[in-house]
């Protein structure tokens, strides 16, 4: 014992996976964690790469029915409790003007570098521009809506849309985007307002479409530093964050290698923060207390353990983040394709194993 007093939660009656993932997120009782992964859908099940065999990504996020049934394979196979949307963090980009491909990350044929090429950069109704996103989330809605399972949607950040549309693609350290940060920051301002316009108005939609939860992804703002951070991403988080409808959906926001900047995470006003292993979750539940719900944070090559190792994993993650007022399961990043099926059933499993235990929440 180390004299802590133990806080004793009332007992929760069983929640349905929709009553349990929107409860965590606002930080009231629950029976138990929820659980889903990020990557849930993907090259580790052979159902999805069947599903995939002759059509291209991008084709692939466009088609309403093979994007549902992606969408849906991860409730099916490994039993997640929430289904998130099949598409990419890119898929709005196209409509603005920009011409994406994939090889197989984004490329963009003319990378942006100046103020007038953001100046023609468009803002489109994304009901118009990408109507099959909110077809998708509006059929997964319904598809979901008699077992009580929650359905996701999610946009890219646009710090990380910024860096692949400033380098031209994926890179280890984003030189270009680095240099316009300190040569040019009224250009990345610029196109950080753009897309931040963009984003909050794709996010709505997917909310108005059905959506229960949306994330945030921001992948690479953990190349900042912390005041760099505080400078550059911090406002534009804190913007989406308050202009999203977040009374009819919670805010989940990712940044993956972002254990240093956790605590300007937290004042981005956001009612989930995501982690990725590097952050000690005890340490952060410690720190967020009851001002944020927290999610994660698995090593995805965890999953190559064996059952009993990956059941004792999610209890050890779960302890450690009952400080919290509340946390998700999940992975600290996505799914790999060399993912065990068996590994992610167990992970499940093992979430809900904790339904036997303690309830937690305020």
């Amino acid at each position: 014992m180390n004299g802590a007093v133990e806080t004793v939660r009332p007992a929760v009656a069983t929640l349905d996976p929709t009553e349990r993932l929107l409860r965590s997120c606002r930080g009231e009782s629950v029976d138990r964690p929820p659980v889903w992964l990020m990557r849930q859908a993907g090259r580790y099940l052979p159902e999805y790469r069947k599903l995939r065999e002759g059509m291209g990504f991008l084709e692939m996020c466009q088609d309403v029915e093979r994007a549902v049934e992606a969408s849906l394979q991860p409730i099916q196979l490994v039993g997640s409790e929430a289904a998130i949307l099949f598409s990419d963090i890119f898929t709005p980009i196209p409509a603005m003007g920009v011409e994406v491909d994939f090889q197989p990350g984004p490329t963009i044929a003319d990378p942006i570098r100046s103020l007038e090429q953001i100046d023609k950069l468009r803002i489109p109704d994304p009901r118009e521009s990408t109507p099959y996103v909110f077809e998708i989330l509006r059929v997964l809605r319904a598809e979901l809506a008699s077992a009580r399972i929650p359905v996701l949607g999610f946009a890219g950040a646009p710090f990380t849309l910024a860096a692949y549309l400033v380098e031209g693609k994926g890179s280890k350290d984003f030189a270009a985007l680095k240099r316009m940060m300190y040569a040019a920051p009224e250009v990345l301002r610029a196109l950080q307002s753009r897309l931040t316009e963009m984003v909050v108005g794709y996010l709505n939609a997917q909310i108005e479409a059905g959506a229960h939860v949306v994330q945030l992804f921001d992948t690479w703002a953990g190349l900042l530093g912390p005041a760099e951070y505080r400078e550059w991403v911090l406002p534009v988080h804190a913007e989406i964050a308050a202009r999203l409808e977040r009374e009819r959906a919670p805010l989940i926001l990712y940044v993956n290698n972002g254990a240093h900047v956790l605590d300007e995470m937290l004042e981005s006003g956001a009612d989930v923060l995501s982690l990725d292993w590097r952050v000690d979750i005890a340490e952060a539940a410690r720190r967020v207390g009851d001002r944020a719900s927290l999610q994660g944070n698995l090593d995805p090559c965890a999953l190559q353990q064996t059952r009993e190792e990956i059941f004792a994993s999610v209890r050890r993650i779960s302890e450690a983040a009952q400080p919290a007022r509340g946390h998700i399961l999940n992975l600290g990043h996505g799914c790999l394709p060399d993912t065990p099926v068996e590994g992610v059933r167990a992970f499940t499993d093992a979430a809900r194993a904790l339904g036997e235990e303690q309830p937690r929440g305020a």
